[in-house]
């Protein structure tokens, strides 16, 4: 079976071999249609291909936020937690055994020292006080007898001596009567605050252990007495900063700034007179201590307070956001936007409160730094800047 094409679709598809089967044909003609024909191929290749390599997108440029370097006296302060201390806390207990029969004062009142606190029934101390008063007597008038005996030479010596000795017996048996009568008026020892009445009146309290008439571990509290007025502020710092807690505390200098613990009030101004004598070996912190009158009470002890301490000034320093440091295997860094690419520049960190850096390194003031995305930069390839830059608060 034959088949036929015509001659017009042979042209078309295959000319070169059409032409080599022309007889006669030139090498020119054979040159310029095999030329044409690597032409077509080519147009044919770059349809295909071209599109894919025109329209595929470049890579985006990492966006960054940058911000300038700024210069400024950057004041070091140091913040942490602080506890209120009480000067004095007296447990109040009772010297001699008895009946509670009063108490002179009410639940958390202030109280000042030697004013009474409690009443113990003293009928029985007031007896043995008359008891060894009459004892007494008895043994200065023998003892004055014996005396004015042996000046006579009527009695033995001897007796006059144990006349004597009887005397300063009953003498010492009436001082300690007076000091038990006097116990069962308790009084503060202290200026203070008092808590709340342990042993109410009425009841029956046994003396503290050492006493004249106490037992050991029989003693009772009967109230807890705080002193309010002055109080201390204790807290620490890293032992890195004694050097200069040091300096500034010969200046005379070391104060601190002390407000409640995430509250909103007013913060005090407290200077510190107590500098810790060794360093925690666990914690490797020193405790300082400041003194505050609280005459108003603003402080309780036992209280957590937020404490801030002025350590130094770092005159003309240059000043970066905290966000814009880096922590490197060797050393801190940031990111300088140097014409157009992310450069990185170590630098050392003099200073940082959480919100800004003092800082030494090679920067300019006023160049810009990158404060976010740095994750997505690599070291001198360019960046976007996203936002303006603009001089922080």
């Amino acid at each position: 079976m034959n088949i036929r094409f015509p001659s017009s679709d042979l042209e078309t598809v295959a000319p070169s071999a059409q032409s080599a089967a022309r007889p006669g044909m030139s090498g020119r003609t054979k040159l310029i249609l095999g030329i044409a024909g690597l032409l077509i191929l080519a147009f044919i290749a770059w349809r295909i291909v071209g599109p894919l390599l025109v329209h595929q997108p470049a890579k985006p440029l990492p966006p960054v936020v940058v911000q300038p370097v700024t210069v400024r006296d950057v004041t070091v302060v140091e913040h942490t937690i602080g506890t209120v201390v009480s000067n004095a806390t007296v447990q109040v207990t009772a010297r001699v055994q008895g009946q509670i029969l009063k108490a002179g004062f009410a639940e958390g009142d202030m109280v000042r020292t030697g004013q009474l606190l409690f009443q113990i029934d003293p009928g029985p101390y007031q007896a043995t006080y008359n008891s060894t008063m009459a004892t007494l007597a008895s043994a200065k008038a023998k003892a004055d007898r014996y005396a004015r005996l042996l000046a006579q030479k009527a009695i033995a010596p001897q007796d006059a001596d144990d006349a004597r000795a009887a005397y300063l017996q009953a003498a010492a048996a009436v001082q300690m009567a007076r000091l038990n009568l006097g116990y069962t008026q308790i009084r503060s020892p202290i200026d203070g605050k008092t808590g709340p009445i342990l042993i109410q009146p009425g009841n029956m309290v046994m003396a503290a252990a050492g006493t004249t008439s106490g037992t050991a571990g029989a003693t009772t509290t009967l109230v807890v007495i705080t002193q309010m007025t002055p109080v201390k502020i204790s807290f620490f710092l890293p032992q890195a900063d004694l050097p200069r807690i040091q300096t500034r505390a010969l200046a005379h200098t070391l104060t601190a700034l002390v407000g409640a613990h995430g509250g909103n009030g007013n913060a005090l101004t407290v200077p510190v007179d107590f500098v810790g004598n060794a360093v925690d070996d666990k914690t490797g912190t020193i405790e300082l201590r400041a003194t505050f009158q609280n005459a108003n009470s603003e402080l309780v002890p036992g209280q957590l307070v937020d404490v801030g301490v002025t350590l130094d000034t770092i005159k003309n320093a240059k000043v970066v956001p905290h966000e814009a440091i880096n922590l490197g295997p060797n050393s801190r860094y940031v990111y300088a936007i140097r014409g157009g690419n992310a450069v990185m520049v170590p630098v050392t960190v003099l200073h940082d409160d959480g919100t800004a850096a003092a800082i030494d390194g090679k920067l300019n003031v006023g160049e810009q730094i990158v404060t976010d995305g740095q994750l997505r930069v690599t070291p001198g390839k360019p960046v976007q800047i996203t936002k303006p830059a603009r001089t922080p608060a």
